[in-house]
């Protein structure tokens, strides 16, 4: 069987949601850090009858409960008094896979750290370079994850184990798995690693082996569905805000200047929107969930036109997925992990905008910048650090009490407990109708630009 990415698309939230967390079976070990209430103080643990509810607004609680339905909650994350591994005995794995993201290092440092102070467990094992490390014709070597080792790796980009894309065959990761004497997985990555890691888990179960696998949802998008906030994207907006920063600066500078500003953002554009609300220089902000046009007396060029005889200047911010309607004509291409490529919506945007004021006789300065490297490679920011270190202990705390096939996730301001397939293959998204987008309309004066 071949890990093959699942094609991320938007799916009707209305779907109905699982919402159990799968066990490898009952937890009898009484917990180590139990054991330490003592010396600590009380220590408040955790029941899996503690439930945190999805959403609080009380009209969609009243209609989740019309027909006797239950609103959706998910299983509350934190310490179990009892756990299902003994600690001296397990043997744990951590992966990182798909494209890099501020705080990776942080969440490989909040495990490893976790899994050795708070449990003991004496064997921690890095897998490099993605799934490819499990599988043998690749030759890659472990890395011993020991406290010393990770002591200061928060403090880089980028991941230590480092990362890879593309399909690899499940079978074979299971034999490395059982090789190695590995009972818990962490697999940190998007949406086609969470779909690789339910199928790892998936030939677990058929095999019968007690490997739990632990996801950790990875994506500067900031799109998990039913998460509130992923790691990465908060340092990312920090990041946005000072580059438009510098693109306010140009555009400022020249009589009739523009400042271009591409950021990440493939479905959807939150880095973009919050960028837009952070630092209120931005003019324009083009993303994908809301269509636009570029030409016609209300598309993007006519307005980006007034602007600058009204002001002089302009600041453009546009989402990476954003306009893709204008490459219809173009070939479909997909990457290693089968995600679609993207035509590159900045430098059309360049080539569009100075194409048209060349023909209106309308002397301009446009400066382009695309920091989605630099954005993505960068060590995480304070607020993601803080963000980081709890989905990794939380992930701990979870696996150590043989729960599998989920991940951990922030959900309405608390921490919590969310099966795989919740997730997978679905995706969060800027509400064009909602108080974020219409806060960037009122802050930016953009109007509709469709005709």
């Amino acid at each position: 069987m071949i890990l093959k990415s699942r094609g991320l698309r938007r799916m009707k939230n209305k779907k109905q949601i699982e919402t159990s967390i799968m066990t490898l079976g009952q937890a009898k070990i009484t917990s180590p850090i139990k054991a330490r209430e003592k010396d600590d103080g009380a220590r408040r643990f955790v029941s899996d009858k503690e439930r945190i509810l999805v959403d609080i607004d009380e009209n969609d609680v009243m209609k989740a409960f019309k027909g006797h339905k239950r609103p959706l909650s998910f299983e509350r994350a934190g310490p179990r008094s009892k756990i299902f591994f003994d600690p001296s005995k397990l043997r744990c794995a951590v992966v990182t896979c798909g494209g890099l993201c501020p705080g990776t290092n942080d969440i490989i440092r909040a495990i490893v750290l976790a899994l050795h102070h708070n449990y003991g467990v004496p064997n921690i094992y890095g897998i490099r370079y993605g799934f490819e490390g499990f599988i043998s014709s690749y030759g890659h070597e472990l890395v011993d994850l020991t406290p010393g080792f990770v002591t200061s790796i928060h403090e880089t980009g980028g991941t230590v184990l480092g990362t890879s894309r593309g399909p690899q065959d499940i079978e074979s990761i299971v034999d490395a798995l059982e090789r190695m004497n590995v009972g818990l997985l962490f697999a940190i990555g998007g949406d086609g690693t969470m779909a690789g890691a339910s199928q790892i888990a998936d030939e677990i179960t058929k095999r019968g082996l007690k490997i739990a696998v632990m996801g950790i949802p990875k994506t500067i998008d900031n799109d998990i569905f039913l998460i509130d906030r992923s790691f990465g994207f908060d340092t990312a907006v920090d990041v946005a805000v000072d580059v438009i920063r510098a693109a306010h600066n140009e555009a400022t500078s020249a009589s009739n200047g523009m400042g271009l500003v591409k950021l990440m953002g493939r479905y959807s554009g939150f880095i973009a929107t919050a960028a837009a609300l952070a630092l209120p220089d931005v003019n324009f902000a083009l993303i994908p969930e809301s269509d636009f046009d570029l030409e016609g007396p209300r598309g993007f060029l006519e307005a980006l036109k007034k602007r600058l005889i009204l002001r002089k200047h302009a600041v453009i911010v546009v989402a990476e997925g954003a306009g893709q309607k204008f490459f219809k004509d173009r070939p479909e291409s997909r990457d290693a992990s089968g995600n679609i490529r993207l035509q590159d919506i900045g430098l059309h945007l360049k080539e569009v905008i100075t194409s048209y004021f060349q023909e209106q006789n309308m002397p301009t300065t446009l400066k382009y910048i695309d920091p989605s490297y630099t954005i993505r490679s960068v060590a995480a920011n304070a607020n993601d650090h803080v963000l980081c270190g709890f989905l990794g202990r939380n992930a701990v705390h979870a696996g150590m009490a043989g729960k599998t096939r989920m991940l951990v996730g922030l959900c309405n301001n608390r921490f919590v407990h969310i099966p795989m397939e919740a997730t997978i293959g679905r995706r969060k998204q800027v509400e064009v109708s909602g108080n974020m987008w219409m806060s960037v309309l009122e802050s930016t004066g953009q109007s509709s630009l469709k005709n």
